[in-house]
């Protein structure tokens, strides 16, 4: 077997787990995206699973390395097939670079950061999609805004012109027991049940390698899957 049939079977692995999901939960599989996460992955592994035709949704957590990769690097050829996501902590500072560097902002967690990306936004001429990411765990290094709180943070995303809310974004409990990671998951769907009534164009984006079935049973559209998939 070739590295590239390897990956497209992980690819097909996940899928079939992740229709098995929707199927138990009574939801269609078509409503639910596989975001690759990129971060952690050799630039050859990427590059087969777009010539395969089986990415066209990607995810990273690091600005810089981001932007060398998929601008002057290994995969700026592959660019223009795929969306690609900003899913990690973002600092004030480097706001002008993600959006430079990426179609959507998976993580803004305070009204700060979402002046700062859409201020380069408004700057570069375009509006820019963003998730508001709930913290549904109590990591003290984890980011997000609580679920309290993030109707507040979403309204005044909503007042930025050159934002374009779409959704949340969350991260399980670490090693967390199936009640809590479907306790944490619910919570998330309700929020965004009573923010997105209606999903179109929208994402609730919940599930990583190890609890992506759980994630998607509970609602999840965009599951970032990474490990799993570059194995």
């Amino acid at each position: 077997m070739t590295r590239r049939s390897a990956l497209v079977a992980n690819f097909q692995g996940i899928k079939a787990r992740i229709e098995a999901a929707c199927a138990r939960a009574g939801r269609q599989a078509s409503a639910v995206e596989l975001l690759a996460v990129t971060k952690y992955a050799a630039d050859a592994d990427v590059s087969a699973l777009i010539e395969a035709g089986v990415i066209k949704t990607a995810g990273d957590n690091k600005v810089q390395d981001a932007k060398a990769k998929w601008t002057s690097g290994a995969l700026a050829q592959y660019r223009s097939k795929v969306t690609l996501h900003f899913i990690g902590h973002l600092q004030t500072n480097k706001a002008k670079a993600a959006v430079e560097t990426f179609d959507w902002v998976d993580s803004v967690d305070s009204v700060k950061l979402a002046a700062e990306l859409n201020r380069h936004a408004e700057a570069a001429g375009k509006t820019l999609p963003v998730m508001i990411q709930l913290k549904l765990n109590s990591s003290p290094t984890q980011s997000g805004v609580s679920p309290e709180a993030a109707g507040e943070l979403l309204a005044a995303v909503r007042g930025m012109k050159n934002l374009s809310a779409r959704g949340y974004m969350g991260i399980a409990p670490a090693d967390g027991k199936p009640e809590e990671l479907k306790a944490a998951f619910a919570l998330a769907k309700k929020i965004y049940d009573r923010d997105f009534p209606q999903s179109g164009g929208t994402h609730l984006s919940l599930g990583m390698s190890g609890d992506y079935e759980l994630a998607v049973e509970a609602g999840s559209t965009l599951p970032r899957i990474g490990s799993s998939l570059f194995a």
